[in-house]
């Protein structure tokens, strides 16, 4: 009975001081996770903050006056970690510089052959002047879904529209297989709306890497966003989807135009603000569109008529591709990049895009419970499993309330971890922050280079994409970044694009048709 008893008395107090030592750590780092989030996330935009910004070494100190007096272990150490994937300002204007000198790369005759950002002409040269009418066709293809638009311009903006998947087998067979789909699932949207008896102009959004020879005319330079269909790269795929709606013969399709989502988007937000000269997408993957003066265009093969500008297809997520983006990627970005389908390209998307932000946040959570500083050290078999944490996961998570962790738990809970502290919820929302936060900074950084290339005094920058209309915060964080980076006296809007890549392309095609006549 002594005996029993000595263990019960020990078991009581390793418990009673393990309790102590959770309640410590809670303490400390609720103290630092309060300290850190001043100037973690801004809530405001840039025009509304009140109070002087600090410099990344104010920050700095604050940070060391703050690990002085706290220095808790699984609080320091996890912000330790999660520090690789902080930028400072010195980061972000190296990234701007470096941006600036690829895309005279891509822009450069002799130089664009080795760059990795292609700016690729797309022939559009003038924008939407809101008079614009008619019915018009729109084919968006550029993710796992794709959609087929009945568009009608005028004084008011109708649309008709239904989404179509493309199935895995699809995205990874041969090139002739897709484009078969496309016009299948085209040719069953024209019947059902007894369409078949006229001939509509419809713009083609391709939302992938093509070289343009000519509105109607693209070559895929590469795949990317999952798709690898053999076949394709190096071809016109205007010329393939022309192909496979003759094969079935029963459709009449005039199509006027091509171009990606960045362009659309542009498209349709210059429809309603004739101040908009940049496109960008924030989703699946990430690109950038702008208007650039011809003269500064040396791949410009066209006439030299007026306007003398064309809108330029950046094709910027493959920025970094070429080794200049190494000083700022982690361990994180080298894993997933090795583990994804097209390892070494696309390197800048990759830190940006809904593609792979949930699994860097979940690359680091591993990390961290493998090291002690989570959930016990316990993983679960859903959590281990490459792509479990989905991207929807952090703007969930970062959508509680400070000291409310609502979602993180239910997101917890369904990754098969049920018993997670206030303290492992936090240390999951630090590292979603960080992540979520490097890309918004990142892509900022991208729209500064483009407006100081602009250079006017006032311009709208047309935006879509999932990450920036569902992350509650990352107009705010691009907002507050760009101020920092473009030149004084500038100004700038961000401004959400209605459906870029299905009204945008009618109105490219509108566009198109109008200058035809």
């Amino acid at each position: 009975m002594e005996i029993v008893a000595a263990a019960d008395s020990d078991e009581r107090g390793l418990t009673l001081l393990r309790v102590v030592g959770q309640l410590q750590r809670v303490i400390v780092f609720l103290h630092s996770f309060a300290c850190d989030r001043g100037h973690l996330w801004s809530t405001q935009s840039a025009e509304a903050r009140q109070g002087p910004v600090m410099s990344d070494e104010q920050i700095t100190k604050k940070d060391d006056d703050v690990s002085r007096y706290f220095t808790s272990p699984p609080a320091s150490l996890v912000r330790e970690i999660c520090e690789e994937l902080i930028l400072s300002q010195e980061n972000l204007k190296e990234v701007c510089d470096v941006l600036h000198e690829e895309l005279n790369k891509g822009l450069g005759k002799d130089t664009n052959p080795e760059a990795t950002i292609k700016c690729f002409p797309t022939y559009v040269r003038e924008l939407p002047n809101g008079k614009e009418k008619g019915r018009f066709l729109a084919l968006d293809l550029g993710g796992t879904n794709f959609r087929v638009l009945l568009i009608q311009l005028g004084e008011k903006c109708s649309m008709d529209s239904r989404i179509y998947a493309v199935p895995q087998p699809i995205m990874v067979g041969p090139g002739d297989g897709l484009f078969d789909h496309i016009a299948e699932c085209l040719a069953s949207f024209i019947k059902e709306r007894e369409l078949g008896d006229e001939l509509l102009p419809l713009g083609f959004t391709f939302s992938f890497p093509c070289k343009q020879e000519g509105l109607t005319k693209a070559r895929l330079a590469r795949w990317t966003k999952g798709f690898k269909c053999a076949g394709v790269e190096g071809r016109d795929v205007v010329e393939l989807l022309k192909a496979a709606i003759a094969r079935r013969g029963d459709v009449k399709i005039k199509i006027c135009a091509i171009l990606n989502d960045t362009t659309g988007t542009l498209m349709s937000c210059a429809w309603k603000n004739h101040n908009c000269r940049i496109g960008l997408i924030v989703g699946t993957g990430t690109n950038a569109c702008y208007m650039e003066k011809l003269e500064k265009v040396e791949l410009w093969d066209g006439d030299l008529d007026e306007p003398h500008q064309v809108i330029i297809n950046t094709e910027w997520g493959a920025f970094g591709d070429n080794g200049c983006l190494d000083f700022i990627r982690t361990e994180y970005d080298n894993n997933i990049d090795c583990e994804s389908i097209n390892p070494g390209r696309q390197l800048y998307e990759k830190m940006i895009s809904g593609m792979y932000m949930g699994e860097i946040a979940r690359q680091v959570i591993i990390r961290l419970v493998a090291e002690g500083l989570l959930f016990n050290g316990n993983s679960s078999e859903i959590l281990e499993e490459k792509g479990s944490f989905f991207t929807k996961y952090i703007s969930e998570i970062e959508s509680d309330k400070p000291g409310d962790y609502n979602n993180c738990r239910v997101i917890l809970e369904e990754l098969g971890l049920n018993s997670a502290t206030d303290t492992d919820c936090a240390n999951v929302r630090h590292v979603c922050e960080c992540v979520s936060r490097r890309a918004a900074y990142l892509a900022a950084a991208g729209v500064a280079v483009l407006l100081n290339r602009i250079g006017e005094e006032s311009v709208t920058v047309a935006v879509d994409g999932s990450v920036y209309r569902f992350h509650p915060h990352f107009h705010n964080l691009m907002t507050e970044q760009i101020s920092h980076l473009i030149k004084p006296g500038m100004k700038f809007g961000l401004m959400l694009s209605e459906d870029g890549s299905g009204r945008g392309a009618a109105l490219v095609a509108a566009v198109a048709s109008r200058n035809s006549r």
